[in-house]
């Protein structure tokens, strides 16, 4: 039964978010996904994760200018020789937290030579309980976030190629910054994140998406996918959905519905994509 009213609510949400757009773009697919902050189930799914502090960090925290009155913020870990090659990192609903930092690290390692900035969208609010994490989420406004993801284009400059990746919240947004990139955009991974559905937006896309889709997922479900999917395909844009038999966030170690053989795996593939179009 709780199942089923969930699906409802999503469904309702989809509708709703569809019908917005297609009126004035009024919702647009973050708008959509912040929405779900209203449904206990989508609030309970996330289990406050444990503390974890991260020792002998090797990246640095920055700021840079941003089109507001205030600064953006982010964790940058620079190439060991200069490079115009750059990934984004877009934290999930707890923010940019030691775990993002942890991953930012993660993947710095996995490539070669590539500088790696985690971006922070909360303004440097982190949440550490799940209450938090929703009040957060929801708060993100379009404007600043754009803003934020315009200042660190801005901060890597003209020349910079850029790939993206993203989980949850992030994963929705690391598709708003493929866009916001424009032509320096190279690749794009998104988990179980919101896709951009305006089907005006997506012709300016200019990178493939890689989407990472677990199937239990309720709330970024197979309608979602489906409709992403066919929407990619009317606009002639590149789209792989790797699918596992998992859960929403199974690619969170904090989360109790983790998955180490899933998300190793997709790991791999999202390096492995970032690496044949970025490098």
């Amino acid at each position: 039964m709780k199942y089923f009213f969930t699906t409802l609510f999503t469904l309702a949400l989809y509708n709703f978010s569809t019908a917005q757009r297609s009126c004035c773009d009024v919702a647009g697919s973050t708008e959509t996904f912040a929405m779900l902050t209203q449904d206990k189930n989508f609030i309970d799914t996330h289990l406050d994760p444990n503390p974890f502090t991260l020792e002998n960090k090797i990246g640095k925290d920055i700021t840079f200018k941003t089109a507001d009155v205030r600064a953006g913020h982010a964790y940058e870990i620079k190439a060991s020789t200069a490079s115009n090659k750059y990934i984004f990192v877009i934290h999930e609903w707890w923010g940019l937290n030691d775990y993002i930092k942890q991953e930012a690290e993660k993947i710095y390692k996995s490539m070669p030579n590539v500088n790696v900035i985690a971006v922070d969208l909360y303004d440097q609010k982190v949440a550490s309980v799940k209450d938090s994490a929703a009040k957060y989420m929801q708060s993100v406004k379009t404007e600043r976030a754009e803003s934020i993801i315009n200042g660190v284009l801005n901060y890597v400059g003209k020349n910079a190629t850029i790939a993206t990746i993203g989980w949850c919240f992030g994963g929705g947004w690391s598709m708003q910054a493929t866009l916001l990139a424009g032509k320096q955009s190279k690749a794009c991974v998104m988990y179980y994140g919101m896709p951009e559905e305006n089907t005006e937006k997506l012709k300016s896309l200019n990178a493939p998406i890689f989407f990472v889709w677990p199937s239990q997922d309720q709330w970024i479900n197979k309608t979602v996918v489906n409709n992403f999917e066919e929407n990619m395909k009317k606009m002639n844009k590149s789209v792989e959905v790797k699918t596992y038999n998992a859960d929403h966030a199974f690619a969170n170690p904090s989360n109790p519905k983790y998955s180490k053989a899933f998300a190793d795996e997709a790991f791999t593939l999202s390096m492995n994509f970032i690496k044949k179009n970025l490098l």
